[in-house]
């Protein structure tokens, strides 16, 4: 048996990169402070790791937040919500 078979989120989940809140703030582009208030409040859930007082984010679980926060593509709509011209309408 392998040590990762127990891991939660399988073989690839527990060779996800460990990162720390300042690499984690930065690779999502906000500040390390909002992380921490998404935390606390839990307007997003976002896994992390605590070790200790220490806070560790996986990569493949920043990778699936910002997945799951992709933004799909419409049509472009006016300031008064009304459809531009020539879009077929």
């Amino acid at each position: 048996m392998k040590s990762h078979d127990n891991f939660p989120g399988g073989e690839g989940a527990a060779h996800s990169e460990l990162l720390t809140r300042r690499q984690a703030a930065a690779y999502l582009g906000v500040a390390e402070q909002t992380l921490a208030v998404w935390k606390c409040s839990g307007r997003y859930l976002l896994a992390c790791i605590k070790i200790g007082r220490l806070v560790r984010y996986r990569k493949c679980d920043l990778d699936d937040f910002i997945n799951k926060h992709l933004q799909g593509t419409e049509q472009p709509r006016s300031a008064f919500g009304n459809v531009f011209p020539g879009d077929g309408r």
